[in-house]
Parts: C-alpha cells; structure tokens; sequence
C-alpha cells in the first residue's frame, strides 16, 4: 500500500510540473511576423504542431547548440560527450523512466549564469553553421503548406524556448512552443519553470496554446517521430509519424495514422501533399491542394 501511495503520489507530482511547464510555454509563445496567403482564411483556428529533433531536423537540436558553444569555449569536449549520453537516455527512455532531476542540470548547465541577449545572438551563428543543413526538407514542405491553407504553425520541442523561436523564425513558422528557464535580471537563473517541455507537457502546452488562440484541437494536426510524444499526437485531431521510432511505428499502425518518412531521400512534395489531402485532413485540405497547385503553375 505504500509503494503505490508513493506512486500515486509521485504521478500527482510530475502532472503538476508538466501542467506547469505546458502553461509557463504557451504563455511565452510569440506569434511570428510571417505572411500569409490570400487563402489565409481557409482554415480559422487551426493550427499543426511539428516536434523538433528528427521530426524536423535530423538530430538533437540542443545537442547541436551545445556542439556550437563547445567549439567558442563555452565547455570541454568531455563535457559535451557527457552532455551527449544524457540526451540520448533522455529520448530513448519512456518518460516514467526519466531522471528527471539530471535531464534538468543537463539542459540547463551551459546557461545558468549567462545573458540571455548573449544565448539569443550565439544560436544565430549555430543555427547557421550547424542546424540549417539539418532540416528535413519533406518535413519543412509539410509545414509550408499547412501555412498556405492559412493554419497556424507551431514547433513543439525540449530544447528552450528561445531556441525554438530562432528556428521557428528562420522557416517562417508561426511560432514555437519550448523548455521556459527562469530569468532574473536578464540572466538564466538555472532553473526551469515547471520541467522540460516533454511528454505530457508538450499536451498540455499544446491545450494552453489552443485556448489562448482559439484553437479547435480536433481540426488541427500533429507531428513527431518519437512514442514519447504520444501525448500531443493524440491531443490533436489529425496525428502523423514522421521518421518514427519502431514504438511509435507500431502505435501509427495500430491507430491508422499516416507514416511518413523523410530518411528514405523520396522527393518531399510527392509525399507531402498526399500526407495531408489524401489523409483526410478535416478543415483546409482543400486549401492545401489549391497552394500546391499554384505553387507548382508558378514553376
């Protein structure tokens, strides 16, 4: 009995954190000054949710970020490796196996203490250097046109939400939800509001976004590559595989959600059109065909 007083309590304790750590992100998403289409109208409170690391971009974003300030001295090359492992038992652990307490100083170690206008300026270098050629172009075609039928478009990642910002404005993307850290006086403090942006808080954050923006979950769309994001996919309407890992290639196959994967060097939009109109996307698959078609007349 008090082993599963202890479990209970403990489940009770990391859905505080991750309601905490999903509100603290939605209330700190910025909507992007991106153009949209005369079509924009199409598709009114919706929006697509794209997880970062290989479901956007090939590999671990803040694991690249970190990389780009080991190379300016921020850190040794040991230290980095360390870094490495730990985000890697961090996306192969299922999140009831998570010590959460290391993911945290890991995630936090390289900015407790620092500027955050010195952070911001450095990942415009290390996007450039070493993110950029990193995104998945299937992906990022997927992304384009939810955008053209006029839906919001959110990045939805572990890696801070400053990060995620950077790269959200560099694609043209709505905006991004991400990992909030605690700042005071313009500097990191080294603590985190709520947890990291995982799991089960990247649904919440998802149903917070949803409400401040007037979202209808059940016509908006989802994509990861990971089963530990089973959360937000089933938050959504509309949940897609994208380069999956075999846990999440099963539950696709079990629910009937569409699979796609970029890793094989198909040609994106080829896959990316009939991932969203053949899949029966609820509100502005049609939207999507007419971008499409108006995209490929202006060749």
């Amino acid at each position: 009995m008090a082993v599963t007083r202890f479990r209970r309590q403990a489940q009770e304790e990391r859905a505080d954190r991750a309601h905490l750590a999903g509100v603290a992100s939605a209330e700190a998403a910025v909507v992007g000054a991106t153009e949209q289409p005369s079509e924009s109208k199409a598709a009114p409170g919706t929006a697509a949710f794209f997880d970062l690391d290989n479901t956007m971009m090939r590999g671990a974003s803040i694991y690249w970020f970190a990389r780009g300030l080991a190379s300016r001295d921020y850190f040794t090359t040991r230290d980095l490796l360390k870094f490495a492992w730990q985000q890697l038992k961090f996306r192969l652990m299922s999140e009831d196996h998570i010590d959460i307490a290391a993911a945290k100083q890991s995630a936090l170690a390289f900015v407790a203490g620092r500027p955050v206008s010195e952070i911001v300026e450095l990942s415009e270098a290390i996007y450039d250097e070493l993110m950029a050629e990193r995104i998945w172009s299937g992906t990022r075609a997927l992304a384009s046109l939810h955008m053209r039928a006029g839906a919001q478009v959110w990045l939805v990642t572990a890696a801070p939400v400053e990060l995620g910002n950077l790269i959200a404005r560099r694609l043209g993307l709505t905006g991004a939800l991400g990992t909030v850290a605690e700042i005071r006086d313009g500097r990191y403090t080294g603590r985190l509001v709520g947890d990291i942006l995982h799991g089960q808080a990247k649904a919440e954050a998802i149903r917070a976004l949803a409400e401040r923006e007037g979202l209808d979950l059940s016509r908006c769309s989802a994509y990861s590559d990971s089963y530990n994001d089973l959360p937000m996919l089933t938050t959504v309407g509309h949940a897609v595989a994208v380069n999956p890992d075999s846990a999440l290639r099963r539950e696709a196959r079990a629910r009937g959600w569409e699979i796609q994967d970029f890793r094989t060097g198909r040609k994106a939009v080829k896959i990316a059109l009939p991932c969203l109109v053949g899949a029966g996307l609820v509100t502005g698959a049609v939207a999507v065909g007419i971008a499409a078609r108006r995209q490929a007349k202006s060749r």
